[in-house]
């Protein structure tokens, strides 16, 4: 008999798992109340589709083993992608100060604008697999607490139920799973927000010529000066574009008008964004957003939760998209719903959408630690303040990042973190704690470390004369 899966959300987290189910053998109906742009475009449904987004090593991993055949990198790479080594093709201004560029290679990420990202992911899913994807809104969950038998749908021809055999939950930051389990009477799921009150501010450039391969560049918030986080970004995209993104958390938000946006990047602790701009062609105007909050629906602590049910990426939890982890936490959950669909033999197996859920928490719950543990030094914040814990994380992640603006073993540890392809607990291994402990062998730099070509290309560009 034929097995059937609803999954709510074609975004990120829902192609994927679409293409997971779809591999086990289920039928598999997608929907989403967007209309879907036919190509790499951005979607109303995406409230941070327009800033930057970071793929982490990790993240790319997870989803090609989801969608195996697609060659997503050679895709992204194809259609103009960027791959960026952590080790020297940036350059980063820490808290601490600048890092070094290395010539040993260290984890890779790519860079492109979300929209492309998406488009690749949901044309490869399309193309590999036999999934369904419908335009309709999800309104109430069909079934009982003991198990959840389908979705209500809502669409031109009026409400209906779709059955099916599991339902996955990924319709992102706007999901409904809470008051969703109310319509079941389950109640009780705990949800908190912390708030550090970011708003993104994002506008895209034209490369100007002899900038193509400048490196990407970043100056990093500051959460330890009891001032609001101010950020800035200048990441290559496809198209010979730049995606400019700054970040503010509350008392420091970026302006949208051109003339502000650009004195905001100047103002920061090195102006080097806005010398590098300066000089650039605007092609849009600037975009805000405030969709930013971390927010954790513990669905996996439920005492009570029905068969046929799970909920995966942002709909489990969000995080200030400052950190760059969330595409990454969305493929950790599809590869743990193809690990636990194989074990189980099929999606109505008893216990599977539990086990599911407990796996698909843990990359949540790392990546939480991460974003709500800088968030909660920010003034302002609302949902949390710093406990004994986190000041202690504080003080050793201070320490680690200070070693790593000299210490090829510190910034390896570093970047292994942050490109998910280990646990936050790889900078507790006995070499990243003696090299934090030890501190930078080499000085501080005092300003970024550009290449002759590059400091060739900044000032050639600068229009601000600072």
């Amino acid at each position: 008999m034929s097995r059937r899966a609803v999954v709510v959300g074609a975004g990120l987290a829902g192609m994927l798992a679409a293409a997971v189910l779809a591999r086990a053998g289920v039928e598999v109906v997608v929907v989403d109340r967007d209309e879907l742009p036919d190509g790499p475009r951005p979607r109303r449904g995406l409230p941070q589709g327009r800033h930057a987004h970071l793929l982490m090593a990790g993240g790319l991993s997870a989803m090609e083993e989801t969608v195996p055949g697609a060659r997503l990198r050679a895709a992204l790479l194809a259609a103009g992608a960027h791959e960026v080594s952590l080790s020297s093709g940036m350059l980063a201004l820490t808290p601490e100060g600048w890092l070094r560029r290395w010539r040993r290679e260290g984890p890779t990420m790519l860079t492109c604008t979300r929209a492309l990202l998406d488009w690749t992911v949901r044309a490869a899913v399309l193309g590999h697999t036999r999934v369904e994807v419908r335009r309709a809104a999800v309104v109430a969950l069909a079934g009982s607490p003991e198990r959840v038998r389908g979705v209500r749908v809502s669409g031109p021809d009026g409400e209906a139920v779709l059955d099916a055999d599991l339902v996955v939950d990924a319709s992102g930051r706007g999901t409904r799973i809470v008051p969703w389990l109310d319509g079941l009477g389950l109640s009780g799921v705990r949800t908190r927000t912390v708030d550090s009150g970011l708003v993104n501010a994002s506008r895209l450039y034209r490369v100007p010529a002899g900038a193509e391969r400048f490196p990407l560049t970043v100056v990093h918030a500051d959460p330890y000066v009891s001032r609001p986080g101010r950020s800035a970004m200048v990441m290559p995209v496809e198209g010979g574009r730049w995606l400019v993104s700054c970040g503010g958390t509350r008392g420091g938000e970026p302006p949208a008008d051109p003339e502000g946006f650009l004195r905001y990047t100047l103002d920061l602790p090195d102006p080097i964004v806005g010398r590098l701009v300066s000089g650039a062609e605007p092609l849009t105007d600037v975009r805000l957003s405030r969709s930013t909050s971390n927010v954790r629906h513990y669905v996996d602590k439920a005492r009570k939760w029905p068969e046929g049910l799970v909920v995966l990426g942002d709909a489990l939890g969000t995080f200030n998209p400052a950190y760059g982890q969330g595409m990454s936490v969305a493929a950790f959950g599809a590869r743990v719903l193809a690990r636990e669909l194989e074990r189980a033999g099929g999606p109505d197996a008893p216990g599977l959408a539990r086990r599911v859920l407990r796996g698909a928490a843990r990359p949540v719950d790392a990546a939480w630690s991460v974003a709500v543990g800088q968030d909660v030094l920010y003034p302002g914040v609302r949902g949390g303040r710093p406990g004994v814990a986190d000041r202690a994380v504080t003080a050793y992640t201070r320490r680690m990042t200070r070693a790593a603006t000299g210490s090829f073993a510190a910034a390896s540890a570093l970047w292994d973190v942050t490109s998910m392809r280990t646990p936050p607990t790889r900078v507790f291994h006995p070499a990243a704690v003696l090299a934090a402990l030890t501190g930078p062998p080499l000085p501080l730099l005092t300003g970024p470390p550009l290449t002759p070509a590059e400091r060739e290309v900044l000032t050639g560009l600068d229009r601000t004369g600072v």
